[in-house]
């Protein structure tokens, strides 16, 4: 069925089918002794310094909710898998990584690393997950969930042969959710083409600083409101088309320069503070219906201090589902991470599921921590009811994605989807000092980049002929002479990537570094993507105005000198 004929059904109808299949999976999976509940006592969930602390998780749904019958009916080692989401590395055989799903029972998956060099990367995935789809413990008929990073910016997994979107922080500038929530609609059938129906995305952290650099462009701004309006419109196109969305990294992860791959970020703000300037964004997401919250390695020093709030009850059940009303499954960021693993990998899977985490992402070591939640199943450690409620939650995403694979390769990389990323591109150009009087170039024109970056002044040469300006790939060593020079920068550049002759600097990521540039003319486009290049080609040449504004505060500069203030 996955791979077959297109299947066009609504979100409604599909989910209908799926519910009365585990109604009839789960009436007959219950109906002889084997599948009564165990006979053990559940011990008491460990509390105080030693595990969670905080408010218990509220059960995820009422008995009768037939994810939480079909749930009871599966054995100690499937109810497991169900809360774990191993990486899949996308250079690895398919058939090793189908037999990993197989063998663990594996409610989802998150491919990672990048497909073999050379290879046709729509293929190689497609082909990827279609075993993987083939391998995976299906209860209900309930479709694995496959997931990615594709963030799009700096953070993008697949990266060609679809289409792709300009970073989070253009969708900031550019302002228009109704254009957001189209664009990301359109990648969303893309990605349930090549098999994947979970992405984790949007970001909902608010940015704090220019030395954030873990968010940075991932962020849509440090405006709380006007994140929250992307994040909720993000959400409704992903989840619109059939695909997850995962809003991450709650509380919030834009306002501590810490990188919490490496370590422990301390968020020092009030919890009004936190309210006000962190939460708004989640709660747009939870109130736009996203089927799933990421909890970040965070230390919230107002809630639960010295704690991680992947491993906080507090922050999780007594701030997320309490306070915020969220009902959908959480899912931890990776496990591998440095804050996570103070703990052994079976002690870390139990202490986030206790925590109330329902999906665990990234174990470092998948078979140490399927041990660990058994053990501590059988043992008392890890109630029974606190597994159920997870396992239902995931089971509950799974019943809503779209089939995955059964539209075809006919959307992806589609000229109607490319023209979705283009409006928002188009939307998002910022000039940030100068005349925005058109054309804001006048040929010859030498384009120039930071070192590494050859490959994007192309592109934007060879927009610039197309926009009608003759213009050529220079060298960061040249000198204006009779030419202009347009010099580009993007993610990573410092000072020393800058041309101090340039008549125009641009930055393709944050535009932070435009404040040490010396150029008259300042401009943003926040990615380096081609649509993105060929919306500012546009406005160079005077084909278009600029109407962005920058979603960050940049120190000396306007937020637009183009566009309203």
């Amino acid at each position: 069925m996955w791979w077959g004929r297109p299947v066009r059904i609504g979100a409604c109808s599909r989910a209908a089918r799926r519910v009365a299949a585990a109604v009839a999976v789960a009436g007959l999976a219950c109906a002889g002794a084997a599948c009564s509940p165990s006979p053990r006592a559940p011990g008491p969930a460990v509390t105080g310094s030693g595990a969670t602390g905080g408010p218990p998780s509220a059960p995820a749904t009422s008995a009768a909710d037939p994810m939480r019958a079909l749930a009871a009916g599966l054995t100690d080692e499937q109810l497991v898998g169900a809360v774990l989401m191993p990486t899949i590395n996308l250079g690895d055989p398919a058939a090793v990584s189908a037999a990993l799903v197989r063998d663990h029972h594996v409610g989802g998956v998150i491919l990672m690393g990048s497909p073999p060099a050379g290879a046709d990367q729509v293929e190689t995935v497609r082909a990827l997950t279609k075993a993987l789809h083939g391998a995976a413990d299906t209860p209900g008929d309930l479709p694995l969930l496959v997931g990615i990073d594709q963030e799009y910016g700096f953070v993008t997994r697949v990266t060609s042969g679809i289409t792709q979107l300009p970073s989070a922080m253009a969708f900031g500038a550019a302002a228009r959710p109704d254009l957001t929530e189209a664009a990301w609609r359109a990648v969303a059938a893309e990605l349930l083409a090549l098999g994947v129906n979970l992405d984790f995305a949007p970001t909902a952290d608010v940015l704090g600083s220019a030395a954030n650099k873990v968010i940075g462009s991932r962020s849509y701004g440090s405006d709380p409101k006007a994140v929250a309006a992307q994040v909720a419109a993000v959400t409704r196109g992903l989840q619109g088309a059939g695909v997850a969305a995962s809003v991450k990294h709650f509380p919030g992860h834009g306002r501590t320069a810490t990188d919490s791959h490496t370590d422990l970020p301390l968020l020092k703000q009030s919890r009004a503070a936190l309210g006000a300037g962190d939460l708004p964004p989640f709660q747009a997401g939870i109130d736009a219906g996203a089927w799933l919250v990421m909890s970040g390695h965070l230390e919230v020093a107002a809630i639960d201090r010295g704690r991680p709030a992947s491993f906080s009850s507090k922050v999780l059940n007594g701030l997320l589902r309490k306070q915020l009303g969220f009902t959908g499954a959480v899912v931890t960021d990776a496990l591998n991470m440095a804050p996570a693993q103070r703990w052994a990998p079976g002690e870390a899977a139990v202490r986030a599921l206790l925590a109330g985490n329902d999906l665990l992402l990234m174990p470092p070591d998948l078979g140490a921590a399927q041990r660990g939640l058994l053990d501590a199943l059988r043992g008392g450690r890890l109630p029974r009811e606190r597994l159920l409620d997870a396992a239902t939650r995931v089971l509950t995403v799974r019943s809503k994605v779209a089939p995955a694979g059964g539209s075809g390769l006919d959307a992806v990389g589609s000229s109607p989807n490319r023209a979705a990323a283009a409006r928002v591109a188009a939307a998002s150009i910022t000039v940030l000092k100068g005349s925005c009087e058109p054309p804001l170039v006048r040929g010859p024109v030498r384009v120039t980049a930071a070192d590494g970056r050859e490959d994007k002044a192309a592109l934007l040469a060879a927009a610039l002929k197309r926009a009608g300006v003759a213009a050529s790939v220079g060298r960061r060593s040249d000198k204006p002479g009779r030419s202009t020079i347009v010099h580009l920068v993007g993610y990573g550049d410092g000072p020393a990537d800058l041309h101090p002759a340039a008549a125009v600097t641009v930055a393709m990521d944050t535009p932070f570094i435009l404040a040490r540039a010396s150029s008259p003319v300042r401009m943003a486009t926040y990615s380096s993507t081609p649509v993105a290049l060929e919306a500012l080609a546009d406005v160079l040449a005077g084909k278009a105005a600029a109407p962005g504004r920058s979603p960050v505060a940049v120190a000396g500069l306007a937020r637009s000198s183009c566009a309203a203030q």
